[in-house]
């Protein structure tokens, strides 16, 4: 895959916010099990497949992972929160930018990104 789309896709900005979040994987003991890869390459073509509307099954190779582990981590990613935790944890960076406005009073209630705010680093 191209520097430039897997730039565009998940700058370092945005891989600084979503690294420490990813659960961890581990090989069980007696072999098998989920086999270590590049997170960020994973990462990355979730992002492609999300945003883009690609099937799975049509993830191009040159992302460096297959479709197949591309999937199994968004589903594991998806059960253990990730996506919320990652949207508090854009949230919590903007608001330290002093880029988003008014609190949050409730789960239902968004605050309002600042206009002209530059949300480069989420392409989401």
């Amino acid at each position: 895959m191209g520097a430039d789309l897997s730039q565009r896709l998940v700058p370092d900005e945005l891989w600084e916010l979503v690294a420490p979040l990813l659960p961890s994987f581990a090989a069980r003991p007696q072999g098998g099990g989920t086999a270590a890869c590049d997170e960020r390459a994973v990462f990355t073509a979730v992002v492609y497949v999300l945003t883009s509307g690609c099937a799975w099954r049509h993830l191009p190779l040159t992302f460096g992972t297959s479709p197949a582990t591309a999937h199994r981590r968004f589903t594991a990613w998806t059960e253990a929160g990730l996506w919320r935790r990652l949207h508090r944890a854009v949230l919590d960076e903007l608001g330290a930018r002093g880029e988003v406005t008014g609190p949050r009073r409730s789960s239902t209630q968004r605050p309002s990104v600042r206009k002209g705010a530059s949300m480069d680093f989420v392409k989401l």
